[in-house]
């Protein structure tokens, strides 16, 4: 029983030291470099996704753009079809003979057999009216002078105002 003993103390005495020798092989190591986390796969799959959200920027803008420009065509057609019906209805007005009469009326200042017309004419401009005076006093003469005046008139006019100042 004593061999046993021995033995035994022995084979732990060797076990210890061989823990010691790892606990201290594993101090004075170095620790292993860390792996990158990206791998070379990893580059590939980044790089492919790049490769595709660049190539495929500019046929979205494209899209993007063209379904921009179909929806104002839509709206202008939308528009233009609004301007027809708007323009159906004036024609059926001006079909009837009562509203062609009140037209004339109004915009011709034409008068029914027996009606007597009155033009009012404006009051003479005040001090307040400033420079528009002096317009309407010059635009009220043009309107009594043959065309042929008026025209050499501006021609006149024209000429003076392009003419170099000496």
């Amino acid at each position: 029983m004593g061999a046993d003993r021995f033995a035994t103390a022995a084979r732990l005495k060797a076990i210890g030291q061989e823990a010691q020798a790892r606990v201290y092989r594993a101090a004075t190591r170095r620790p292993a470099p860390r792996r990158s986390k990206l791998t070379g796969r990893a580059a590939l799959l980044a790089l492919v996704l790049c490769a595709l959200i660049v190539a495929l920027a500019y046929p979205m803008r494209q899209y993007i753009a063209q379904r921009s420009d179909i929806a104002d065509q839509r709206k202008e057609a939308q528009q233009a079809k609004q301007r027809v019906e708007q323009l159906r209805e004036e024609k059926a007005r001006w079909q009837d003979d009562e509203y062609v009469k009140t037209q004339a009326r109004k915009r011709l200042h034409f008068l029914l057999p027996g009606e007597t017309g009155y033009t009012v004419v404006d009051p003479a401009p005040t001090a307040s009216d400033g420079d528009s005076g002096v317009r309407r006093s010059s635009d009220e003469a043009a309107a009594h002078r043959p065309w042929y005046d008026n025209f050499w008139n501006s021609v006149d006019h024209a000429d003076a105002a392009g003419a170099p100042r000496r």
